[in-house]
């Protein structure tokens, strides 16, 4: 079975001199008909399938103040224009399009590669460049179509606080965060969400965070975490602002970083969840970066050994991560 993948770029949803830009995927779109994955055309989604999410009227009041044209609506910057209703939608879609896709057996893998993004968006609000949260909506729609557990795990820089919040009372989905700690949108304490300890992991890093502590997180939390909750699939908020020299954040992956920790999570599909795995795009904010660690993605979805190795190791030393690994593990009761 292929490799499978949507693409959304959503070219009229931009606004002057904001980081979250359709330019975001110019280096990557030329690139697509290289990874061996064929391409799905993505399925708006429907109203009822958001409000799984969002409330109804938090669902109108987006599509209301798209149609009063561009402008500002949070503090974030978070920005719509005429089209961002329909583009959110849209993105909505392309991820429902993909996981189902992979759920019915379809496909044996997929990526969404989609804007606007989706995990900072809370059920009563959009926020942080996000409108609705795109990954939550498709979690909720595996276990509509009947799946018994599902599990994100997001390593953008940033904290995914609208995932975390769709999903707090829900049982049935595991969430794993790791993101760098002080940065917007300010949560994502590793002691949060204490009634879901154990099925929700906060994993706060240090500046300069990257390869070699993103592997040490991969076996010593992801794997444990998957294989304690059993997810039938996996989905992954993929931010590449998790890079090294993203203009926005100061983690310390490099193309190789994100290509081995995806390759971990691929070998955590095959293990536990019958290869079920599909990446969403979330940030990232150099072009150059995207269309990297995208390929990197590609390389792992495919099987394949990483075709661009970029050649960008992080300059910066890694910091100290051993203790704060082993009060996460205590925490969640992940120690051996």
């Amino acid at each position: 079975m292929a490799t499978v993948f949507t693409f959304v770029p959503s070219r009229n949803h931009e606004y002057p001199e904001h980081p979250e830009r359709p330019g975001r995927l110019d280096i990557l779109e030329p690139m697509l008909n290289t990874f061996g994955a064929e391409r799905l055309d993505p399925i708006s989604a429907k109203e009822e399938e958001v409000a799984r999410v969002h409330p109804a009227g938090m669902i109108r009041a987006i599509e209301e103040v798209c149609k009063q044209g561009e402008g500002v609506i949070d503090y974030a910057p978070t920005f719509v224009t005429e089209t961002s209703y329909e583009d959110a939608m849209l993105a909505a879609g392309g991820v429902l399009t993909c996981a189902r896709t992979v759920m019915n057996g379809e496909a044996s893998n997929g990526f969404a590669i989609v804007r606007p993004p989706g995990h900072h968006a809370e059920p009563q609000r959009a926020m942080g460049f996000c409108l609705f949260s795109n990954i939550a909506i498709a979690v909720q729609d595996l276990l509509a179509q009947g799946m018994k557990r599902v599990m994100v795990i997001d390593y953008d820089a940033h904290h995914g606080n609208g995932t975390q919040a769709a999903l707090l009372n829900e049982d049935r989905a595991g969430f794993i965060s790791t993101h760098q700690w002080g940065i917007y949108p300010g949560t994502g304490w590793l002691d949060e969400a204490p009634h879901a300890r154990k099925r929700m992991v906060n994993v706060p890093l240090p500046e300069y965070a990257g390869d070699k502590t993103f592997a040490q997180i991969a076996d010593s939390i992801f794997k444990p975490m998957v294989a304690s909750f059993q997810p039938e699939m996996l989905l992954i908020s993929a931010g590449f602002d998790s890079h090294w020299n993203d203009p926005i954040t100061s983690l310390g992956l490099s193309t190789q970083g994100f290509y081995n920790i995806s390759k971990k999570l691929v070998e955590m599909a095959g293990e536990y969840c019958n290869g079920r795995i599909v990446f969403v795009l979330e940030g990232g904010y150099d072009p150059h970066n995207v269309a990297n660690g995208a390929g990197a993605v590609f390389d792992a979805l495919t099987s394949r050994p990483l075709r661009n190795e970029a050649n960008d190791p992080s300059p910066y030393n890694e910091p100290d991560f051993d203790p704060r690994l082993d009060e996460i593990r205590k925490l969640h009761g992940l120690t051996s």
